[in-house]
C-alpha cells in the first residue's frame, strides 16, 4: 500500500471530527473540465461579472444562455471515485460535513444529505429569484430564452430577477454558508482539502483557519498549492487513485481505514 495512503488512513481514522473541502478537481474525472486550466471552460465562455448580469435584458440573457451552452457541452455526469469516498467516510462517521467550492451537486448526487454539505459558491442544476428565492429549473430557463427573445427570464412568484443559484464574480458570497463554514473550519481536528487549487479567497483561508485553529490539514490534489507549506500531509496525485482507497467494493470506510493501519 502506498505510504501516504497509510499515513492518510491513520489521520483519517484518528480524527474526532474531520471535514472534507473539495473543489474542482474531485470532479473532472466525472467529465467536467476545471475553469482555470489551459482549455477550461473560462477560456471557452468568459464569466460575467454580477454587475454586468445585474446591468440590462441583454447582459442577463447572455449569462445564462454561456451558462446552459456550458450545461449542454458538459452533458450528464454521476459522482466520481472522489465523491463515492467522501460519501462512505461521511456514512461511517469519520467525516461530519463537506464543504466545497463546487457547483455541480455531485456531492448530493453520492449520496450526502444536503445538510451536510455546504456550498460556498452555490449551485449550478437550478436558478432561482434573486428577490424571492423561488426556484426555478433550467429546463424553464431554456424554454424562456427560446420563447422571448428579448426579455431575460423572470420570476413566475413575484417578477424579480432569475439567476442561476451560483455566485458570480463580484457577488456578495452566502453569509450563512460562510458562517456554518468558517464555525466547522474553527472546531474540526482534520481538514482534507481535496482538488482545490487553494487560490480563491475567501473559501481557501477555510483550510488555513482550520490549521491556524489546531487542526491537521491534508490536501489532496494533483499540483502543488500555495498552502502546502501549511499542511501536515500533502499527496500530489490523482484524486480519484488515491481516495478509491476508501471505497472498496462491499467494504465500509471505517472498515477500510482500520485495514490500513
Amino acid at each position: 500500500m502506498n505510504p501516504s495512503f497509510e499515513t492518510l488512513a491513520r489521520m483519517v481514522d484518528g480524527a474526532r471530527d474531520a471535514v472534507a473541502f473539495t473543489g474542482a478537481g474531485i470532479s473532472t474525472e466525472c467529465g467536467i473540465p476545471d475553469f482555470r486550466s489551459p482549455g477550461g471552460l473560462w477560456t471557452k465562455y468568459r464569466p460575467i461579472d454580477f454587475d454586468t448580469f445585474m446591468s440590462s435584458q441583454a447582459a442577463r440573457r447572455e449569462g445564462l444562455t454561456r451558462f446552459l451552452r456550458i450545461r449542454a457541452e458538459v452533458g450528464e455526469v454521476g459522482p466520481g471515485r472522489g465523491h463515492r469516498a467522501i460519501a462512505g467516510l461521511v456514512a461511517a462517521g469519520k467525516v461530519s460535513a463537506v464543504i466545497t467550492q463546487n457547483i455541480d451537486n455531485l456531492h448530493q448526487a453520492s449520496g450526502i444529505a444536503p445538510e451536510r454539505i455546504i456550498e460556498l459558491h452555490g449551485n449550478g442544476s437550478y436558478a432561482h429569484c434573486l428577490d424571492c428565492g423561488t426556484r426555478h429549473e433550467l429546463d424553464w430557463v431554456a424554454r424562456w430564452l427560446a420563447e422571448e427573445p428579448e426579455r431575460a427570464p423572470a420570476c413566475t412568484r413575484c417578477g424579480g430577477i432569475v439567476k442561476t443559484a451560483t455566485i458570480s464574480f463580484g457577488q456578495a458570497m452566502p453569509v450563512e454558508a460562510m458562517r456554518r463554514a468558517q464555525a466547522m473550519a474553527e472546531s474540526c481536528d482534520l481538514m482534507l482539502a481535496i482538488g482545490s487549487s487553494l487560490q480563491v479567497y475567501p473559501a481557501a483561508g477555510l483550510p488555513v483557519l482550520a490549521r491556524r485553529s489546531g487542526a491537521r490539514l491534508v490536501i489532496i490534489n494533483r499540483e502543488p498549492t500555495e498552502l502546502d507549506r501549511l499542511a501536515d500531509l500533502v499527496i500530489n496525485d490523482d484524486i480519484g487513485d488515491v481516495l478509491d482507497g476508501f471505497n472498496v467494493r462491499g467494504e465500509s470506510a471505517a472498515r477500510i481505514t482500520r485495514s490500513a493501519l
